[in-house]
């Protein structure tokens, strides 16, 4: 290994803090996927005494088992104006809290409220009240953490520190898909909607405690303490992260804030809809409908509900696998091409798997179809969105633009998982698909997300995050001068 090479390494303390920020990213997915496990035991404990009709049921259902996302959609539009007014770390220490109070409370809604167990349905508000809170959580860590990741990193290794936290997503998806069956194997299903439920909620209190204790002892970022005027303190932790020049770097950084004021569509409308759009087409290529049912969706295809919480765990290693792609190689083929052919790859994993579940062609090709529609989103959208939107959005502007992505794409991930139950247990649309309408939908969105990557995604790799504002061909002011950044190519969408 060369000096140059060896210079690019990250140091220690940047691997320290990048590992403590990811905690936020397993505590994401595992938080979101725990429910999976407990579908059917909602449906029985909250869901079916209330005698509803197939409609109202299925829309109660998938309104609960998605109510989590409501809170990521208010914890992921307060991130940005979070991290910008108390620190990117405070911001991780809530969400911390946030996921403790829920994994508590979602595996005893009944606290305080009456005897546990015997409440039913009238538990059934504090439990979504309690997911709610969790989703605050998620929506928090969902942007600060891969923000935190992107503001101590080194360029050269960037995108895979940042991709570090979507291993750690779906190591928190794989993770708890694990003690979910582990749980599920204490006892018949009758213990299980009874009792094994609320410890697959609670087994999320541990990680929670552990993200909070190593959060007290890491700094902020160099960029937020820079917003804050606190230049000693930034170039001290610069010097401590390894930065080459130290000195350099933190005038870049000064630089590109002086404007930090300006309006959210100072750099154009482009950068914010593509960030936009982006967020949204993670979600409507319909990622988690199939990580949040994957049980249900294993049922569908006939597998029992042991043999269905087993085949949900192969589904989370395989999320895993191929994230660890996309880890190893964004920084060496670029964040486009990894988005163009992981696109390519789950349009044809859905529209088989619909093809199949339509001709009731069910077994070994319908679990290859969703392994391939899993890897396929594991070496692209999953990481490489992320990445990009530490990246794309302007210093001056980031928190806010990254902020309404954000939301954008909880809200996109709630319309997605509270309509995939409606449409999945629908009669008609069964009699005439058979399960396989919703992920003919999913497929026609990968086309989709494939075209508009093509055609108006910029490629970031290897660029500083002060040098990619110019891709958008943005002037910025500079004290009393204008000055054009220099862009390595045209603006996007010209």
């Amino acid at each position: 290994m060369n000096a140059a090479s060896m210079a690019a390494q990250p140091k220690p303390l940047v691997w320290g803090l990048t590992l403590i920020a990811t905690l936020g990213g397993l505590l994401f997915g595992y938080d979101t996927a725990v429910i999976s496990g407990a579908v059917s035991s909602i449906d029985v404990y909250f869901i079916d005494p209330l005698g509803l009709s197939e409609t109202a049921r299925s829309t109660l259902s998938g309104f609960t088992i998605s109510s989590a996302l409501f809170g990521c959609i208010i914890g992921g539009a307060a991130a940005g104006w979070l991290s910008d007014r108390y620190g990117r770390k405070p911001a991780l220490l809530l969400a911390a809290v946030m996921f403790l109070i829920s994994a508590i409370g979602s595996a005893v809604p009944e606290l305080g409220l009456g005897v546990i167990g015997s409440m039913g349905p009238d538990a059934l508000v504090p439990f979504i009240i309690y997911r709610i809170i969790g989703g605050v959580g998620v929506g928090l860590a969902s942007m600060a953490s891969p923000l935190y990741i992107a503001e101590i990193a080194p360029k050269e290794s960037r995108g895979q520190l940042v991709s570090l936290n979507q291993i750690a997503i779906v190591t928190g998806m794989v993770g708890v898909y694990f003690v979910n069956w582990m749980i599920a194997g204490q006892g018949d299903e009758e213990w299980l909607h009874a009792i094994g439920w609320r410890w697959m909620f609670a087994s999320e209190a541990l990680p929670c405690l552990l993200f909070a204790l190593l959060l007290l002892k890491a700094p902020d970022t160099p960029r937020w303490l820079v917003m804050q005027r606190r230049d000693k303190e930034a170039l001290t932790i610069l010097n401590r992260l390894g930065e080459a020049r130290p000195e350099a770097t933190l005038g870049e950084i000064k630089e590109s804030l002086i404007v930090r004021n300006e309006p959210l569509f100072a750099y154009g409308i482009a950068v914010v809809v593509v960030g936009i759009l982006l967020s949204v087409f993670q979600q409507f290529v319909g990622i988690n409908a199939v990580l949040y049912y994957a049980p249900v969706i294993f049922q569908n295809m006939g597998a029992s509900t042991d043999t269905a919480l087993l085949q949900t765990v192969i589904v989370g290693i395989a999320n895993v696998a191929f994230t660890l792609v996309a880890t190893f190689k964004v920084d060496h083929w670029g964040r486009k091409p990894l988005m163009f052919w992981g696109a390519t790859v789950m349009a044809v994993s859905m529209f088989s798997l619909g093809t199949l579940f339509a001709t009731h062609q069910m077994g070994l090709w319908a679990l290859i179809a969703m392994l391939a529609y899993i890897a396929g989103f594991a070496f692209s959208w999953g990481p490489v969105v992320w990445i990009l939107l530490s990246e794309i959005f302007p210093n001056a502007i980031k928190g806010r633009a990254m902020a309404i992505a954000v939301a954008a794409q909880w809200i996109a991930n709630l319309a997605v998982s509270w309509s995939f139950k409606v449409l999945d247990e629908n009669s008609v649309l069964n009699a005439l698909f058979s399960h396989g309408f919703a992920y003919w939908v999913y497929g026609s969105m990968s086309v989709l997300a494939a075209l508009f990557v093509w055609r108006w995604v910029p490629e970031t790799k290897g660029r500083s995050l002060e040098a990619i504002q110019g891709l958008w061909g943005r002037k910025l002011l500079t004290g009393d001068t204008r000055i054009e950044l220099a862009a390595a190519e045209p603006p996007v969408g010209k």
